[in-house]
Formats: C-alpha cells, structure tokens, sequence
C-alpha cells in the first residue's frame, strides 16, 4: 500500500506542469501556488528535513551505541584454542598438559605438554552484546548537535530565501504584464486614429487635396505601430509561459494588478531585521562561536563506560546460561599533550569567528548601502513619471492639432507622423520607466525578504 501512494505521488508530481489552470488566476492565488508546487521550493523543503534528520543523528550521539557481535571461528592455535575454551569456560586441568605430568622426573619443568602446545581444532562461537555510552565529552556532544541545529536553521533560511525569490518573481510578472496591458491598448487607440486617418487621406486624395504619398507615410506608421503592438503581445506570450514555470502548471490568464506598484511601508531597521541574507551571517557567526566550542573540548577529559554480555562455546547446541559472562567498566582518556596542536585549533577557530563577525558586519553595512541606493533611484523615477505623463499629455494634444490642422490642409502629413512618433515615444519611454521603478519597489521588499514568510 504504501508502494502504491508512493507512486501516485511520483506520478502527481511528475505530471504537476501539464495541469492546465482553468480559471483567471489572481495574484494572490499564484502566490500561494508557488509556494506549494514550484520545483525550487520543493528541493529547499528536501534540504530542509534533510538538516532536520542531522540533527537527530547528532542527538543520537548522547545515547551511547549497543551492538551485536556473532562470531564464528575454527583453529588449532595454541593460544586461540585455550583462549576459546576459557571463553567459554570449558578449560580442564588436562589443557595444561596434566597427562604428561611425571613427578618423578627432576626435569619436569623441562618437559613441553602437548595437548598445551598442540592441540586439536576446535570451534568457536561467540554471542555478544556490547553497550557504550558517552558520559561526558568536555561538550563535544553539546557542540555538535548546536552546529547541526544552526545548519538546520540555515537550511530554513535558503527555503525562506528561495521562496521570497519566487513571489518577487511571480508579483514582478504581474505587474509587468499590466504594464504590458496598459501600454497595447494605449497603442491601440493609436492604431484605431491611424487607421481613421488612413480613410481621412484616402478621402482627401480622392477630392484632391492629398498626394499618394502622404498615404504611404500612413500606412508606414500604422505598419511600425501594428509591429510594436505585436512586439508586446508576445512579451505577454513569453511572461505566460514563465508563470507557467513557476508555478508549475500551464497558466493562460491572470487578473492583471489595477494599480502601480505601491513603495514599500518597511523602514531601513525593518528592513535590516528581517533580511536574510543578514539572518543567515548572523548564523554563520553562530557556527563559528560553536566551532570555537568545540576546539577547546580538546582540553577535557574523555569519560565513557561500556558493558557487554556474551556466552560462547564449539557449537550452537551448546549455548547455555552457566556459560555466559558480563563485563562492565569505565575508561578516562585526557590527551596531556599534542605539541600544540590543540592550542592552534582553538586559535584558528578563533580567528575564523572574528573574520565572520567583521563579515556580518561589512555585510549589514552593504544591505544598508542597497536600502539608500534604491530610494534615491525610486525618488528619481517618481520624478520621471510625473514629468513623463505631462509630456504624453501634451503630445497627445499636439498631435490632435496637427491632425485637425493636416485635414484643413494647413500642415503637411510628414508633420502629422512626427507628432505621432513624438507620442509613441513618450508611451513607450513611460513603460520603460514604470518598468523600472516596479523593479526598485520590488528590489526593496526583496530586501525584507523575511519580513512576510
């Protein structure tokens, strides 16, 4: 059963990018969905409980190690021989040699028992039990398992990190696509007056009061306007497909945002407290410490004791109670000199912790340098896009005039066109520069990056 939901699982994860999404999708709902199917997500949530599991297996460290020994020999060694019956307390006075004891000989001492010195083959099996348990480690232990729960942590942190990464991507589209939205129909509408001011010059030619070339000017500039209309619309195409990718699954429509980008309520100490580029130096000046922690371990005692139960003899058949024994017992081990060797790990250590440190803070420092930079560009590109809407405006209304002044033959079609360029420009310069600030907003909440996760 439990192969069987495994495989579905597989299946539904593998086949997660063909599913078609139906409906319009909100911004609100794509965020969710990226959090809960994009691939990257899904791989930092596996180094995640990746770290998690270390973590226990640093813990498991505190309770000692039991472990089963079976062993199985044969051999006529001397000393192994003696050694298996002893083991398995099956010695008699005859393995000494008693059967050739003579006191009547003066050179009994002299004399090399056989059955001691060559004695038959013989079997040995072994069961044993030995159990071993750490009882102090001079914080050893301790360090460890606060090195792997700061690397979990940091393993939290990239998940955090990748997932703010994919909604500043997912809410970048978005507002890209408004743009996108909001610059084509602009567009259109000059496309629908090109188009009355083809029928316009078609007209006028006819009655005489225009030349064939002034169509041809025209439909030269409908023809720019239809290609930089079809130019955005398979942006609009590419963003589709790179929703699509994110949120692992095939997106057709979105409920583009009908606002600009609002500029970001964080302040800078907001901004650097919840930062995790910050939050993950910050952990790995925590590594460090604990480094250091470990180093100087070297300098206490090892305590540990160990127990073991056995029972042994020349076959399985044999196995008995009587024939069992136990030892238990403790050891100290104290390294009292290493030429050094310790003393310098302790320092490196050291060192490496206030490097990191003076690296944490070059970094906060840097975060804040970004936070001034963005506002001051974001403060220049408000300024752009009010003057830059003042302008669009008033190309707007010459164009209009020169229009009217082209159909009472007061100006020339040339004049028109260039007016009409002027406009285009100007929607065009205005996306470029929307375009721009959105990215700085979206630079900036990136920065608070945890702030919302």
């Amino acid at each position: 059963m439990k192969s069987l939901l495994s495989l579905l699982f597989t299946i539904t994860l593998v086949s997660a990018s063909d599913v078609l999404y139906t409906d319009t999708l909100t911004l609100e709902d794509a965020i969710e969905i990226v959090q809960r199917q994009n691939l990257e997500i899904r791989a930092a949530s596996l180094d995640e409980k990746s770290a998690h599991i270390f973590v226990d297996q640093a813990s498991g460290n505190n309770w000692g190690t039991l472990d089963f020994e079976q062993n199985f020999a044969r051999s006529n060694d001397a000393g192994n021989v003696f050694g298996f019956k002893l083991t398995s307390r099956d010695a008699t006075f005859g393995d000494f040699g008693f059967s050739e004891f003579d006191a009547t000989n003066p050179d009994i001492l002299s004399v090399q028992p056989k059955d001691l010195n060559y004695p038959d083959d013989r079997n040995f099996v072994q069961s044993k039990l030995v159990y071993q348990l750490p009882l102090y480690t001079g914080g050893q232990i301790s360090s460890y398992i606060d090195i792997a729960s700061s690397m979990e942590k940091m393993k939290t942190l990239e998940k955090r990190q990748v997932i703010s990464e994919k909604i500043y991507e997912i809410r970048k589209s978005f507002y890209d696509m408004a743009l996108l939205e909001n610059a084509v129909e602009n567009l259109q509408t000059i496309l629908k007056n090109i188009s009355i001011l083809e029928d316009t010059t078609h007209n006028m030619i006819n009655e005489g009061y225009a030349k064939k070339s002034d169509l041809l000017e025209v439909e030269a500039k409908k023809s720019n306007v239809s290609r930089t209309i079809h130019q955005m619309q398979s942006n609009e195409q590419l963003l589709y497909h790179y929703l699509s990718f994110l949120l692992n699954l095939e997106v057709t429509a979105i409920d583009t945002p009908k606002s600009d980008v609002a500029m970001s309520s964080y302040s800078d100490e907001e901004i650097l407290q919840y930062n995790i580029d910050l939050q993950r130096a910050s952990t790995g000046l925590e590594i460090k410490k604990e480094m250091v922690d470990v180093s100087q371990a070297n300098y206490f005692p090892m305590i540990g004791v160990k127990a073991e139960v056995q029972t042994a003899s020349d076959s399985f058949s044999d196995y008995s109670f009587d024939k069992g024994s136990y030892t238990v017992g403790a050891q100290l081990t104290w390294n009292l000199f290493s030429g050094g060797i310790d003393a310098n790990k302790i320092e490196k250590a050291q060192v490496e912790h206030l490097k990191t440190k003076t690296e944490v803070e070059l970094a906060r420092k840097g975060i804040k340098l970004k936070i001034d930079q963005i506002r001051t560009e974001i403060d220049t590109l408000d300024y752009e896009i009010k003057s830059l809407r003042k302008e669009l405006e008033l190309a707007n209304e010459i164009y209009s005039n020169y229009e009217g002044r082209y159909k009472e033959q007061l100006g020339s079609m040339s004049d028109v066109i260039i007016k009409q360029s002027l406009q285009i420009e100007k929607i065009l310069q205005l996306l470029q520069v929307k375009n721009k600030r959105n990215k700085r907003i979206f630079a900036l909440e990136k920065l608070a990056n945890g702030a919302k996760l």
